[in-house]
């Protein structure tokens, strides 16, 4: 867009001299906050105003916060808040004791707000353990004492078998049916609920929830009804079987409770820098309570969550983490005293001959990672471009494929958190769960757990993405977790075959040498690593779960070679990758650049500017009216282009409204953005003194003080890597670049990340959307929807065949990238389960759809 939106309607105003200008610039450098001369009237007149703008002015869906002016109207909300209680107090005469009290409850705000989360979420997680719990052993069968128990409490306390708990029949087959039967209804239902009532409560949500602590704005997904609609359906989801676990969603409806609770106090819902504290709190303390780890939580909110993470931070997500766990405990939904089912103690020393095996996890969690990520990427663009109107038959199908093919194997039949609490344990006692620590079972688990690891894997890759709440942790872990206990048992009998090697020299005699849960719970450590990209989080988490000092060695060799070869074969984590496949404005901190390109190189050159006076209020009006920019440089005039500032939309419209309202405003008004003339004998402008009189319209308006005048400015020939450290460190909105003064063009975020892309494009090949890589890849998934198709087809055939027409699945369009089942005859349209949007929000394109008058697009547009 050029400049004849904003000065076609405008005469050009003398042009101020060189040195003048200088000097203009020189003060534009300098913020009415950094000045310090103001009068007490006009400090107040400011903070009523930025009150007003705090109320009316809402960041909108899809658009980025601008930290460094919510950090700016914070600091004005606390000056005025303690020059308001100073004056009550000093007025009424009492500065004692309840002005103390006063100060101490405004001080301890944030800590009445943190424990409120941490007591919430700690209630969610126990309830949410016991609901699981049930319904998963109710696919097994049900407790003849009362319904209402698992099979943990229904048998708590017996020793040699439990009457009260009896399987569905007495048939093994029937007993199948029922099995996938049971799952495929709580699919069903999860995948119902969310795609009916709260879309955004699908996935796991860490890379949202990442984009959203980074400033990124996505209305409703952290609201009341996804935490309400992810908790009811979190149990349901993982107790149909499908290869999803909890500890993402944990995370996400933990910082839903963060989010839901902070809304109730104006400290946390007028300052979104301050929200942001509570929601990085609450994913770590997401974390804590799904692995009963409080430490390792408020690690993985510093090492996975937070861009920003400063000290007060940190003491808060250490106490949230701290009360949640502490509720969790009380509660004691195990029965057992322990935070988390597959909790287990170590007591045998490991032996340095066996850092070789350890070498062989950690490589396995690398490639683990690699494969896992590049797998899911292709099944997520497969499902976005073909299943996305499929989102209950798609988790249907997947529950029901899933028992069929778990259920013959003893280490999938079960929950993959039991599964891992048998893997972790000793060989010890009278403990032996369907022959694993018998020696002639040695290779028939082998296989089993073989099975088990690459299927798994395979339905994970499936599974994981699907419109159910599903997250990724604890289904590598227990991928991990096989695959070691397959490397113990190989370990053990290689020291069963050969006990007089040197290699076993260490091992002591008549002792057990080899501890194969060791090596299930290594491999675990590893899986998660590799898929997230995590190392000291992970290996407290490991730690805690444990609570053995013996194996944080082993455990920190194995997660330091995953991660050499996770970074060896992939880039990020599967959280960042997701953030990249869906197009979020997100920049990572943990990424090292080296373009050798200047700023100018990603800028935008075409930027729409107003000039600084003469702009006619119609103009401006028409301006905002055509466009969605987030905000508009300010310039002397629109032939020099001399930088004196910045305004945002949200206040420019804001000041032309009031304006009206204060009095007759006629359309070719003129607005001034700054105090100073072109002489500097002449008074500078005020709306006072040009005010109407005997009902004469105004003929000029002042909007100086909603201008910022000092806008983070860069110079042409800065370097794009310093650029974007101060986009991920300070987290403006937009960066304006200006060369001696001159407006040269702006930069955001999303200009930096599309020149990243483009590089990375290039160093790969330089591949794009129509090279033959690309073709074939689209010809594959053709492929794979019309096979799918076909078998639908066939399945709709022979149900309508064996019901002789009574049920009969309705036709199929005939397009093949856009077919849906059509409605049954007579049936009515339900606006409730037609998502009008749900392409788009459940496929990830939400910044790129911009719907009637969404405004809020990014300055990236111009």
């Amino acid at each position: 867009m050029n400049q004849q939106g904003s000065s076609s309607s405008t005469r050009p105003v003398p042009r101020p001299s060189l040195s003048h200008r200088r000097l203009s610039r020189r003060f534009s450098t300098l913020s009415g906050l950094e000045i310090g001369n103001n009068n007490k009237a006009q400090s107040r007149e400011d903070a009523t105003v930025t009150e007003e703008l705090a109320q009316l002015k809402k960041y909108e869906d899809f658009t980025t916060i601008d930290w460094v002016q919510d950090a700016a109207r914070e600091q004005i909300r606390r000056r005025t808040r303690r020059k308001d209680a100073a004056s009550f107090f000093q007025r009424d005469g009492t500065w004692g004791w309840r002005r103390k009290v006063w100060e101490s409850y405004d001080a301890a705000q944030a800590w009445v707000v943190v424990t409120l989360v941490a007591i919430v979420i700690g209630l969610i997680a126990a309830a949410l353990n016991i609901i699981t719990e049930y319904l998963s052993d109710l696919k097994m069968g049900y407790c003849t004492t009362a319904w209402y128990l698992n099979e943990g409490f229904c048998c708590y306390g017996a020793e040699n078998g439990c009457d009260e708990w009896k399987r569905w029949t007495s048939f093994g087959f029937a007993n199948y049916l029922i099995y996938t039967g049971i799952a495929i209804c709580l699919a069903a239902t999860a995948s119902f609920l969310v795609k009916g009532y709260a879309p955004y409560a699908a996935g796991s949500g860490i890379s949202e929830i990442k984009c959203i602590i980074g400033g990124f704005v996505m209305k409703g997904f952290l609201g009341f009804w996804t935490l309400l609609i992810k908790s009811i359906c979190l149990p349901l989801a993982i107790a149909s079987g499908l290869s999803v676990g909890k500890e993402g969603p944990s995370v996400h409806y933990a910082t839903c409770v963060g989010n839901v609770i902070s809304r109730f106090f104006d400290k946390y819902k007028q300052s979104a820098s301050k929200t942001r504290e509570i929601l990085t709190a609450s994913s770590g303390t997401g974390v804590a309570v799904a692995f009963g780890s409080p430490i390792g939580g408020v690690l993985f909110s510093l090492e996975e969550m937070s861009s920003h993470f400063p000290l007060k931070t940190l003491w808060r997500s250490y106490f949230c983490a701290l009360v949640a766990t502490a509720v969790l405990a009380a509660m004691n939904p195990f029965r057992t005293g322990q935070l988390v089912m597959f909790s287990v103690k170590y007591d045998r020393d490991w032996h340095f001959f066996e850092v070789i095996f350890y070498i062989v996890l950690g490589i396995f969690g690398g490639v683990y990672g690699a494969v896992m990520i590049k797998g899911h990427l292709a099944v997520q663009s497969f499902r976005k471009k073909y299943l996305a109107k499929y989102a209950i038959p798609e988790a249907m199908v997947l529950a029901g494929v899933t028992a069929l093919l778990c259920y013959p194997n003893m280490f999938l039949r079960v929950d993959m958190t039991e599964m891992m609490e048998m893997l972790f344990r000793e060989c010890e006692g009278d403990y032996d769960y369907h022959g694993l620590c018998e020696a002639e079972n040695r290779w028939s688990n082998v296989l089993s757990l073989l099975i088990a690891s690459v299927l798994r894997s395979c339905l994970v890759a499936l599974s994981y993405g699907a419109k159910v709440p599903a997250g990724i942790f604890v289904p590598s872990m227990a991928i991990g977790a096989s695959f070691g206990r397959m490397i113990g048992i190989l370990v053990e009998w290689l020291h069963s075959s050969f006990p007089d090697s040197s290699f076993f020299s260490a091992c002591e005699p008549d002792v057990p040498c080899i501890t194969p849960g060791t090596y299930a719970f290594l491999g675990a450590g590893a899986a998660l690593s590799g898929i997230m990209h995590l190392t000291i989080s992970v290996t407290v988490i490991m730690f805690e779960l444990t609570g053995a000092l013996t194996y944080i060695l082993p455990s920190m060799i194995v997660i330091g070679v995953t991660k050499a070869v996770g970074d060896r074969l992939s880039k990020a984590g599967i959280a960042d990758v997701m953030i990249q496949f869906n197009g979020y404005p997100f920049l990572d901190n943990k990424e090292e650049h080296n373009f050798g390109v200047p700023a100018s190189q990603v800028m935008t050159s075409s930027t729409t500017s107003l000039p600084a006076s003469g702009l006619e209020v119609k103009a401006a009006q028409k301006l905002l009216d055509d466009t969605n920019y987030s905000g508009f440089p300010i310039v002397e005039d629109v032939e020099s282009k001399i930088l004196v500032g910045y305004i945002g939309r949200a206040e420019l419209q804001y000041a032309l409204d009031k304006a009206r309202k204060q009095g007759m405003l006629a359309p070719d008004s003129k607005c001034s953005f700054v105090r100073s003339s072109v002489d500097d004998t002449e008074s500078p402008v005020s709306a006072r003194d040009r005010t109407a009189f005997n009902g004469i319209a105004r003929q000029n308006i002042d909007l100086t003080s909603y201008v910022d005048n000092a806008p983070i400015t860069v110079h042409p020939r800065l370097p794009l890597e310093t650029t974007m450290e101060l986009f991920m460190k300070m987290g403006p909105r937009i960066i304006l670049v200006e060369h001696h003064g001159r407006l040269e063009g702006l930069i955001t975020v999303k200009d930096c990340l599309r020149y990243q892309v483009r590089v990375e494009a290039l160093e790969h090949g330089g591949h794009n959307d129509t090279s033959p890589s690309v073709a074939s890849t689209e010809q594959r998934q053709e492929v794979i929807w019309n096979t799918l198709r076909g078998i639908g087809q066939w399945f709709a055939d022979g149900l309508n065949n064996l019901s002789r027409g009574r049920l009969k699945l309705s036709p199929q369009s005939t397009s093949a990238t856009n077919s849906v089942w059509s409605r049954l005859p007579n049936s009515e349209p339900d606006p409730v389960h037609d998502y009008e949007y749900e392409n788009e929000i459940l496929g990830g394109t939400e910044e790129l759809v911009p719907h009637e008058n969404r405004d809020g697009v990014e300055m990236d547009v111009r």
